[in-house]
């Protein structure tokens, strides 16, 4: 069995999280002020995009790992593609960085046409976590379309843990955001990881909580909480008792789950998001979504960034659509 005191070093940085996590609050800081003082947005955060076949892979499907990307198939000779057009592009500012608008036109990129199976225009379709899903064709009216774009993006977070983050416009007379004072949590957060080092688990789980309960976005106390209820899960496991179960059957959801958190706790990050897709794969009602919420919050230990929690939460797509 492991000791109590185990680290995740080898899984995860919690410095490098820290600091990737403060960069990007004052990001979406200047994001917000920029958008307060009728600045142009920084470059990068497009709430519409035009879209070709050259930079589908890196402008579509990578960027649907981290916002919902919302396709309108138009053309420039198409009536309705008129009206429904300039609809998608005031919701995508409306919807302020919920989604990403992408506009394909038909005419330049005939083999995205072909390949989404488009029978007429204006067609309308999503790529969420490298996977298409068809949303709905013609000039639909806008109660149609937001009812609709409401349930994929409820679809995209409570499936995929994928959230959008606000770039958009805000009220020109509201405030500037407040300042956040530099490093507010770093003694409970240092005192929290010296909890998680000494294996003091239960300890270091409700110091990450507190933190949590001022600051809910806080990147390292989310990652720390993560660390610390995946560690308490495996300590009194015996491994070989687990992976035994595990291999003895693969229906097993609970033995599946535990095996693949000792694979985590192991390092063998990939191993443990694969048990949990093909989990998914093969389960239905109760177990499977167990199986699935498990598996983001694996996510959340080694971070939506990490390249094999993006190849994972393509796969878990697969397995969902």
């Amino acid at each position: 069995m492991q000791p109590r005191n185990m680290s995740m070093s080898g899984v995860v940085d919690l410095a490098a999280v820290k600091a990737a996590g403060e960069a990007k609050q004052k990001a979406e800081q200047a994001r917000a002020e920029a958008a307060r003082t009728g600045a142009t947005p920084a470059a990068g955060t497009p709430l519409v995009i035009n879209v070709d076949e050259a930079g589908f892979q890196q402008d579509v499907l990578q960027r649907s790992t981290e916002v919902p990307v919302v396709l309108d198939f138009w053309a420039e000779w198409c009536e309705p593609c008129k009206q429904l057009g300039p609809l998608l592009e005031r919701l995508a500012g409306e919807y302020a960085g919920k989604f990403v608008l992408a506009k394909v036109d038909v005419d330049a990129n005939q083999m995205l046409f072909q390949q989404f199976g488009v029978q007429g225009i204006p067609a309308v379709f999503a790529v969420v976590a490298g996977q298409p899903i068809p949303l709905f064709q013609g000039a639909a009216p806008e109660a149609q379309i937001r009812q609709v774009l409401d349930q994929l993006i409820q679809a995209a977070e409570q499936q995929f843990g994928i959230v959008g983050a606000p770039v958009g416009p805000q009220d020109a007379d509201a405030p500037a955001p407040a300042e956040v004072p530099a490093g507010p949590y770093d003694a409970a957060l240092a005192a929290a990881g010296a909890a998680l080092d000494a294996g003091d688990l239960g300890g270091a789980v409700q110091a990450y909580k507190n933190v949590l309960s001022d600051d809910p976005a806080n990147p390292e106390a989310k990652l720390g909480l993560a660390q610390a209820e995946l560690l308490r899960r495996v300590q009194d496991l015996v491994p070989a008792d687990v992976r035994k179960a595990a291999a003895e059957d693969p229906a097993d959801v609970q033995a599946q789950i535990r095996a693949a958190d000792l694979d985590l706790v192991g390092g063998h990050v990939e191993d443990a998001f694969g048990r949990l897709v093909d989990t998914v794969k093969r389960s239905a009602g109760d177990d499977r979504e167990t199986a699935r919420v498990r598996l983001l919050e694996l996510f959340e230990v080694i971070g939506g960034d990490d390249p094999r929690v993006v190849s994972a939460r393509t796969a878990l797509a697969r397995v969902l659509f």
